[in-house]
């Protein structure tokens, strides 16, 4: 099916994307995590502490987005693209 082909890329390329961002993220976040953390608490009037663990359950909650909404269709379609499998 057409419709199937286009999800199946669409979702190819957000998957991509979305681990190209997350990388990104990880790379600008971490050597630099201290800088952006105090500037962080000071602008929410937050501790340092908070704002550390606030950046560890954004990744977390990110990567679990890209796995639920990305991958795990992504593979589903693939499965249904090859024909049955019974």
């Amino acid at each position: 099916m057409i419709i199937n082909e286009v999800l199946r890329e669409f979702l190819g390329w957000s998957l991509l994307l979305n681990i190209a961002l997350m990388i990104l993220s990880v790379i600008v976040i971490l050597p630099f995590k201290r800088a952006f953390a105090k500037l962080h608490a000071k602008m929410f009037g937050i501790s340092e502490k908070q704002v550390l663990r606030g950046y560890y359950q954004f990744m977390t909650y990110y990567k679990i987005a890209i796995i639920v909404l990305n991958l795990v269709p992504y593979i589903a379609l693939v499965i249904m693209s090859k024909g049955p499998m019974f």
